[in-house]
């Protein structure tokens, strides 16, 4: 049914309408609880540490309702204006220690290309049957261990905490190694020949780099402030674990909602971005506060049908084209630990596999062998 369907069935414009109102009202109702909730927090741990549970629980849902909306601002959609989108994503990004534009670049490749599995891999950067053949069994378990549901906290907090930080050192000293070459070979090459000669490891864009920067000055600035203002252990306590709960948790949503049975993985050539849309996208069904709290990405197929549409047209956006969307795999919470088992690319069957479906095909065709010989 889905080859039939074209885009222009789909009833898309008037839900990209951005509303400036609408939006402020959810950054509001966003950013101020979530800084209230710090400083509830710091007074109930002098009362009692038993208290900072149900707090900190919220605090992570914030937080990923933060990250939500920066995503938004990625895209554009958010807000009318796209300088206003910039400049309350940056905002945003800092809050969630990341550098929105780098990563909003990022995204795009992956609404570009998504469900052309021989181009993108996804956030796990997962590898083929092919390539997984390859392996020792040593590196098959590693793979196996990396990707495992649990390895999404330490992940978590790798990729918000550690790797943006990393990413301006690393590239900090990467330029400095050029410089220096470039001095070596020709002492007098002005700035701009150094920086024309210049291709950067860690960033594509100058753009990119400004707001790397920016990102970490205000973010490292942020953890001495208020390292200082709440104390640094009552500090990096909350917010180690508000980070590496609320970076696993929209990690594991973005993961569920393109790794599952039957998910449209093609390779690139006969790739078809509609059909990697509905059917390379989840309907996650979520209870209404999650759905809130994650700013109703849980529609994602329909948000990858247009980018453009804010989240608070979504849910409508959805209903409306109900009648086109027979062939989207819906899932319920209880199907999360399921998706996580799809970690394969196979390039032959156009298809996410198992490990397991993997080495039962593995065991057959050595059985098939072995029976020629």
């Amino acid at each position: 049914m889905t080859n039939m369907i074209k885009k222009s069935d789909f009833v898309l414009n008037s839900y990209m309408k951005s509303n400036d109102l609408r939006a402020t009202y959810q950054i509001l109702n966003t950013v101020i609880p979530y800084g209230f909730l710090w400083f509830f927090a710091w007074k109930m741990a002098a009362i009692s540490i038993w208290f900072l549970p149900p707090i900190i629980l919220l605090m992570v849902a914030f937080s990923i309702r933060c990250f939500s909306l920066m995503h938004d601002c990625g895209h554009y959609s958010l807000f009318s204006s796209k300088k206003v989108n910039r400049i309350v994503g940056f905002f945003l990004g800092v809050i969630n220690a990341i550098p929105q534009y780098p990563w909003s670049r990022g995204h795009a490749y992956h609404h570009k290309n998504n469900g052309n599995w021989e181009v993108y891999r996804g956030p796990s950067a997962l590898i083929s049957t092919e390539e997984f053949a390859k392996l020792s069994p040593l590196h098959r378990g590693i793979y196996q261990l990396l990707r495992h549901p649990f390895m999404l906290f330490p992940g978590g907090f790798f990729y918000l905490v550690i790797k943006p930080r990393l990413a301006l050192i690393l590239g900090t000293v990467d330029f400095i190694k050029h410089l220096l070459t470039c001095l070596k070979q020709d002492f007098g090459m002005g700035l701009s020949g150094i920086f024309a000669t210049y291709k950067p490891k860690y960033w594509y864009t100058t753009a990119e780099f400004w707001d790397l920067l920016f990102n970490n000055i205000c973010v490292v600035g942020s953890w001495v402030l208020l390292s200082r203002l709440f104390g640094l252990g009552f500090f990096w306590s909350v917010y180690s674990i508000v980070m590496t709960c609320s970076a696993a948790i929209f990690i594991c949503i973005f993961f569920v909602q393109h790794n599952f049975e039957g998910s449209y993985a093609h390779k690139t050539e006969g790739w078809n971005y509609l059909l990697g849309a509905v059917e390379g996208s989840s309907y996650l069904k979520l209870p209404a506060i999650l759905n809130w709290f994650s700013a109703d990405i849980a529609y994602h197929n329909i948000h990858h049908l247009s980018e453009r549409i804010p989240n608070y047209n979504l849910r409508a956006c959805h209903n409306a084209n109900a009648h086109l969307l027979s062939n989207v795999k819906v899932l319920t919470i209880r199907d999360i630990p399921d998706c996580f088992q799809f970690i394969l690319w196979d390039a032959a069957s156009d298809s996410l596999q198992s490990i397991e479906s993997f080495k039962r095909s593995e065991i057959q065709a050595s059985q098939v062998v072995d029976l020629k010989v």
